[in-house]
């Protein structure tokens, strides 16, 4: 038995191979994430059985389940997972570009520019310029960061640990800025920040939920696309260019469909860290390192891990609501340790 499917399409020039396996298990993590999108919505606060959320969610149930489900707790999860998702595969981008397991948007300092942006404009300019042009402000910021990098690692080329060791240096660069300036802005807008920095979804609703979803839309599938160009970019630039591989065009376009994918995230769920650095490990573990079935296996772990990661945030502590970046730090960072250990010798 055939362990892939080759599919190919007549009238455009696209193919793909799907493997059983990853086929399978994308099912499975799609089924968990209604699961968990059920389990969400019926803790907290006001207990409401799963069946009663499936009523709520389809117009019936009592006016105040229909309230919680579709006001309150289904715009938060949404966003939860839309932000876990494009952190995953922004950092499943950044490892295979760069070749270095280390990598991940908030690790190299991407986030923190995308926040630096994020926390400028909500302290001078929302007053002024629509809240709809944050995800701009920090994607532009997450940009501009990505290319410093960029041009401060280059030295006769750019080398994998070089780019990881100066986007560690802007990184904290970036989040003294950050401070002072939250430093000097009035108590209330520094506090409200300050909350945002440490990565919650809090107060989310549909309007919020729309400013993400158009750009994981269009990015995630756009990542897809290149897939296998970072397949050909991770076995070199001397190999893909002997392959007939554009290199730098190539690194160029998925760097910045990274840096797209990362600014929207940071812009709606704040600076969430750790799932860009840690979900392209556990998915690399489940379908290997070929990024055509790595990439939306790794959208779905990281939705389901920020997801389920807010649940616990928001119920475990009640009546308190814990950012949800608290626990993923709390994850992340002993992972981070124990990556650094692995690769010393590296």
């Amino acid at each position: 038995m055939k362990s892939h499917t080759h599919v190919r399409f007549e009238k455009i020039p696209v193919s793909f191979i799907v493997h059983k396996k990853t086929l399978i298990l994308t099912i499975a993590l799609a089924v968990s994430s209604v699961v968990i999108f059920l389990l969400s919505a019926s803790l907290g606060d006001v207990r409401i059985h799963p069946l009663d959320v499936v009523r709520a969610i389809f117009g019936y149930g009592t006016e105040e389940q229909r309230l919680i489900v579709h006001t309150l707790r289904l715009p938060r999860i949404a966003a939860a997972f839309l932000v876990g998702a494009a952190l995953a595969v922004a950092g499943s981008i950044l490892q295979g570009i760069i070749r270095n397991p280390l990598a991940s948007p908030d690790i190299i300092g991407i986030t923190s520019g995308a926040s630096l942006a994020a926390v400028a404009f909500i302290s001078y300019l929302s007053g002024t310029v629509s809240i709809v042009w944050l995800p701009v402000a920090a994607m532009a910021g997450a940009g501009i960061t990505s290319i410093l990098i960029y041009l401060l690692a280059w030295k006769k080329g750019v080398t994998a640990i070089r780019l990881v060791l100066v986007g560690i240096g802007i990184n904290f660069l970036l989040g003294s800025i950050t401070k002072v300036m939250l430093v000097k802005n009035p108590i209330f807008t520094s506090s409200q920040a300050y909350v945002w920095l440490t990565g919650t979804v809090y107060g989310t609703d549909w309007s919020i939920v729309g400013m993400i979803l158009p750009w994981v839309a269009v990015f995630i599938p756009l990542a897809i696309v290149f897939a296998r160009n970072v397949n050909v970019l991770q076995l070199g630039d001397d190999i893909a260019v002997s392959a007939g591989s554009a290199v730098q065009r190539q690194r160029f376009t998925l760097l910045m469909i990274s840096v797209a994918l990362a600014g929207a995230a940071v812009s709606v769920g704040g600076a969430i860290s750790f799932i860009g650095l840690v979900t392209p490990h556990m998915t690399r573990k489940l379908v290997g390192p070929s990024f055509g079935g790595m990439l939306p296996v790794s959208a779905l772990i990281g939705g389901l891990i920020v997801a389920a990661a807010d649940t616990v945030a928001r119920t475990a502590f009640l009546p308190y609501d814990i950012p949800v970046g608290v626990f993923t730090a709390g994850v992340g960072a002993p992972f981070f340790i124990y990556l650094l250990y692995r690769n010393r010798n590296s």
